[in-house]
């Protein structure tokens, strides 16, 4: 008798993404061998993901490594991952637990262990192989909204978007690493205001004191990066494509989400 591990999906989480996942689909001449079970496969994934070990060495509680990793691969290039994070952010956001009027915004590195793709500039080939930079964006109740990966060798200005046209969020806090004049203005364009104190070096001063004073509240998005250190797949870049590394980040974030769904017995995941 397998003993399930105490790290694995409950069953008021799988509740949760049981139809966010899809099934597999089968061949039309029904031939091959059936599908592993979707929740065997996601816990196979998630242990490579906390523990950060090489996908040979996932135990044999759950289905085959080639296994594990074939069907990630599958749900990353689909978009699986980024259409559960979506899902499960519109969720809490239509219950009131989301509020996406301001935005704390901040980046992080990880070493690139495998390089990483191709560019066609050498000496930034280089760089790129040192790190993979990762942005994610956390709203203003704690919770992780969106994410994105980049180069090791750009800058804080450029890492992530400029702007989202998309976004509800009205003001975006970040650190002096950010302080451009023309971040400042790619944001404005979208009707978004950038408050971030200022370079030693600026000479121009441009912020109100007053909005300074709800700087503080940054620290949720490195809380968030606390969080995300604890799954060690995302402490070093192992996966050679950036999608893959991505689909990770997704999943972890995915992760934090079901900390606050709810179901209707009221349980918390």
């Amino acid at each position: 008798m397998l003993i399930p591990n105490i790290r694995d999906l409950t069953n008021v989480q799988w509740e949760v993404l049981d139809s966010l996942i899809p099934e597999p689909t089968p061949r039309r001449d029904g031939r091959g061998r059936p599908w592993k079970d979707r929740r065997a496969v996601l816990n196979g994934i998630l242990w490579v993901l906390r523990t950060g070990a090489p996908w040979a060495d996932v135990p044999d509680r759950y289905p085959s490594y080639q296994t594990c990793h074939r069907r990630f691969q599958q749900w990353v290039r689909s978009g699986v991952m980024k259409r559960v994070l979506q899902a499960l952010a519109l969720d809490l956001k239509a219950r009131g637990a989301l509020d996406v009027r301001e935005a704390f915004i901040d980046g992080s590195f990880a070493p690139a262990k495998k390089g990483a793709q191709k560019s066609d500039n050498k000496a930034r080939q280089r760089n790129q192989d040192h790190g993979s930079g990762r942005s994610p964006w956390s709203s203003r109740c704690r919770l992780h909204r969106k994410c994105y990966t980049t180069r090791g060798d750009v800058g804080y200005v450029d890492l992530g978007p400029n702007g989202d046209p998309g976004s509800p969020a009205e003001r975006n806090w970040r650190d002096n690493a950010y302080d451009s004049d023309r971040l400042g203005a790619g944001l404005r364009s979208y009707g978004i205001e950038l408050i971030a104190p200022h370079r030693s070096t600026r000479k121009n001063k441009t912020q109100d004191r007053r909005r300074l004073r709800r700087y503080r509240r940054r620290w949720k998005v490195e809380r968030l990066f606390a969080w995300l250190q604890n799954f060690r797949r995302l402490v070093v870049r192992y996966e050679r494509y950036a999608e893959n590394f991505l689909g990770m980040l997704y999943l972890a974030c995915c992760l934090i989400l079901l900390r606050y769904c709810r179901v209707e017995d009221e349980r918390r995941c």
